[in-house]
């Protein structure tokens, strides 16, 4: 894999951006304002809405969480530009005086961390696991060209950086400032995707493996079986608190009921069916209704696709 020059992204947003914002794109009022809300002790989160990424919302329809310590704040995740960055930042300040240090970037999706040149050059350390800053190199300019419908100028002063303190393997075990952590790859919605066990606290910031009040998605870069096993691998973290990659703050048991049991649902029905050689379109109406999943925000859109996307993979790689 060839790394792309920041420079060459930063060149190639910056004619987008002029091009989009000549035909008439217009700064949006942003409505949603992120605040923190405390897990417990030192450790707190910032839940952003379900919805679509958007101008309204700065991009930041994820969670986010950040920790006190002794001599500054670990902030887990950086936000999808300079400017959600910002507002990141704000919501921190709202709780602490104390600065942003250290950043942990636990996927590679676009509002994981385009943030990160924001918080560099705040003098924060940035931190990932190796096969994490790997695929933010792939695709980075993508991800900068797909934000640009949806957050337009907001993405200007946005630098595309890659972590300072890269982590080899798989797992680490990380003691920052005193706080201990365990660093565990999942590769589950995202290549390079992790989570964030703090055992001090029984605490776990999922990042996108675990989707609450929302259905999850499987995209064409998704895993459901090695979804399934890092879920497995959460389970036996037992965190009291779960900070999901998207929805409420929860504990293992809505986590379960709404994502590792949609995981089994997926395996176990669609995937069989296509190891089976099943008609796709069959098993594909059969399936479409599915009781305690229909709940869920963006049901509609997404559950046919996910079928879809998994009938051809377990088709493909029985």
């Amino acid at each position: 894999m060839v790394a792309l020059s920041m420079s060459k992204i930063l060149q190639a947003l910056a004619l987008s951006l002029v091009t989009f914002i000549g035909v008439g794109a217009s700064q949006a009022e942003v409505v949603y304002v992120p605040r923190a809300v405390q897990v417990t002790g030192p450790v707190y989160a910032i839940v952003g809405p379900l919805g679509q990424r958007s101008q309204a919302n700065a991009g930041l329809n994820a969670n986010y969480g950040f920790v006190l310590t002794a001599n500054g704040v670990i902030l887990i995740d950086s936000g999808a530009s300079a400017f959600s960055a910002a507002l990141l930042a704000q919501a921190v300040k709202m709780v602490t005086p104390k600065p942003i240090r250290w950043v942990l970037n636990t996927g590679s999706q676009d509002h994981r961390w385009l943030g990160n040149g924001y918080f560099a050059g705040q003098r924060a350390e940035i931190h990932a696991l190796a096969g994490t800053v790997k695929t933010q190199q792939g695709f980075a300019a993508q991800q900068v060209a797909n934000l640009l419908p949806f957050l337009a100028e907001q993405l200007q002063g946005t630098e595309p950086r890659l972590a300072s303190k890269v982590h080899d393997g798989p797992e680490k075990k990380l003691d920052i400032d005193g706080l201990r952590l365990e660093w565990i790859t999942t590769n589950a919605h995202y290549p390079g995707d992790t989570m964030i066990h703090l055992p001090e606290h029984a605490v776990t910031f999922t990042g996108d493996l675990v989707y609450v009040d929302r259905l999850l998605g499987v995209l064409p870069q998704s895993n459901v079986r090695l979804a399934q096993v890092a879920f497995g691998r959460l389970q036996a973290l037992k965190p009291v608190h779960v900070v999901p990659g998207h929805g409420r703050v929860t504990d293992m048991a809505q986590a379960t009921q709404e994502t590792g049991d949609y995981y089994a649902f997926l395996i176990e029905q669609v995937g069989v069916a296509a190891r089976n050689m099943e008609s796709i379109s069959e098993t594909l109406n059969k399936l479409a209704l599915p009781t305690q999943f229909r709940h869920l925000q963006n049901f509609d859109e997404l559950h046919r696709l996910n079928m879809n996307r998994v009938f051809v993979d377990f088709e493909a790689n029985p």
